[in-house]
């Protein structure tokens, strides 16, 4: 039998009007639904539930007004309690195939009830549910996460019982990803002022999308929320996340939306593969003169050239800033080589790094790995934060054979750096506004590189 709390809760549930209401303290509660779509599936894979109230006269109040009535901590946990009963029962009334249930609970809320009747009350609940707990998602505010070990313990137990944990409103605040290892969620919610940063800026979107890879590496899916417009949309589908939410797709509202496939979201996949097109020839456009000067340079050093000869068709290029050779080990045979007519103003808060060169390991950096792994072919990085300045950069790579200086044959790197600014300055300004992980012409990668020369 259901704990006499639990029936006392499900008890208060009241039709309304052809609609599931509460009464609490002269209000009227009744619940919302908004969906939740997949990019992959392109159809609604779960709705969030949101509390709706009206006073007598019928007038609209605030969730945040509903909770501010609360008294003392027994009411707010009989209003927490009773609206999630009212939201499960009628999201279960209108019999969803196979959807979750977005869940906003708070996290002393989770403590209390796991250790409410020595933890047999989420047993008793859980029995008791009109839904299988493996479609129920309990969405904790990250913000608002304690660090101790009973909340730790009292997710452990949900989820021995099958509930999906997801963390809202992520990366606002002191969003870390601490929280995230530790607590390791099924789901994260991406803040909406991480979307609308994308749309305002294109080396947030690179940081968003570098995000989005981290929070799969964690082994969370990523949801990305507050999406109002179809530019949004293409930024959360081109950033690699998997779920989508907000006004674009779909407005709350009390009856569920059908999970029949999106036509909406087919179009956002038609416009992306249009969109990679246009980009890849773009960058065919772009980079080919810094791909084949390179290329050159390569040739020249493999027959013995000096670097300053072989380097100097690329350096002549607009926007290139400086020439390197690196050994198969990574590290830097000689010194750096810039343009004769010093085109690139040397930093001089940074100037010291870039001076004495000769030495320098790069081995970690993405564009030796590239090379080395791909002899004899061009490689381009993602823009990134050089060493060389306050500014960002793409360096363009490849590897050779040569004789070294003992006559031996030997593996080389020959690398150059180009400016590249999104304020657009330099090659940043021939970028579409539309900006993530693409294909480099020849099918070399460009990925992302988080780490400076």
């Amino acid at each position: 039998m259901p704990s006499a709390r639990l029936h006392a809760v499900f008890q208060a549930l009241q039709h309304t009007e052809d609609r599931l209401t509460v009464p609490f303290k002269g209000l009227t509660l009744h619940s919302h639904f908004q969906p939740i779509f997949s990019f992959t599936h392109g159809r609604v894979v779960g709705h969030e539930a949101l509390i709706r109230a009206r006073d007598e006269n019928g007038v609209p109040t605030t969730p945040l007004a509903v909770f501010d009535r609360c008294e003392n901590a027994e009411e707010l946990y009989w209003c927490d309690s009773v609206s999630r009963a009212m939201h499960i029962t009628s999201f279960a009334q209108q019999r969803p195939d196979d959807q979750w249930l977005f869940l906003n609970i708070r996290p002393e809320v989770i403590t209390a009830m796991a250790s409410e009747e020595g933890g047999e009350y989420i047993a008793s609940m859980s029995r008791h549910l009109p839904l299988p707990t493996h479609h129920i998602v309990l969405e904790l505010l990250e913000s608002a996460i304690p660090q101790q070990q009973a909340f730790l313990d009292a997710l452990s137990a949900f989820r021995a019982h099958g509930y999906l944990i997801a963390l809202d409103d992520f990366g606002i605040g002191h969003s870390n990803f601490d929280r995230v290892w530790a607590i390791k969620p099924d789901i994260v919610k991406l803040d909406r002022s991480l979307v609308a940063a994308m749309a305002r800026d294109k080396g947030r979107q690179r940081v968003v999308t570098q995000m989005v890879s981290l929070l799969h590496e964690c082994q969370s899916l990523v949801l990305m929320e507050g999406i109002e417009t179809e530019e949004e949309a293409l930024l959360a589908l081109e950033s690699d996340a998997d779920f989508v939410q907000g006004y674009h797709f779909g407005r709350p509202a009390p009856l569920l939306q059908s999970n029949a496939p999106s036509l909406q979201i087919r179009r956002l996949h038609d416009r992306l593969a249009d969109y990679r097109q246009h980009e890849h020839q773009s960058h065919t456009a772009l980079l080919t003169p810094y791909r084949e000067a390179l290329g050159l340079a390569g040739i020249m050093l493999s027959t013995d050239s000096a670097l300053q000869d072989a380097s100097a068709a690329f350096l002549e290029l607009a926007h290139a800033e400086v020439c390197f050779v690196l050994d198969e080990q990574g590290f830097q045979v000689g010194g750096n080589v810039w343009p004769a007519a010093q085109a690139i103003e040397p930093d001089r808060i940074y100037g010291h790094l870039s001076r004495v060169a000769d030495g320098a390991c790069w081995a970690r950096r993405p564009y030796f790995k590239a090379a080395m792994n791909s002899p004899g072919k061009v490689q381009v990085t993602a823009p990134y934060r050089t060493l060389n300045g306050n500014r960002l950069s793409i360096t363009v790579s490849m590897a050779f054979r040569c004789r070294d200086a003992q006559g031996h044959d030997a593996m080389r790197v020959v690398c150059g750096d180009v400016v590249w600014d999104d304020q657009g300055h330099g090659l940043g300004h021939a970028r579409p506004a539309l900006q993530g992980q693409d294909l480099e012409p020849n099918g070399a990668s460009f990925g992302t590189d988080p780490h400076p020369r």
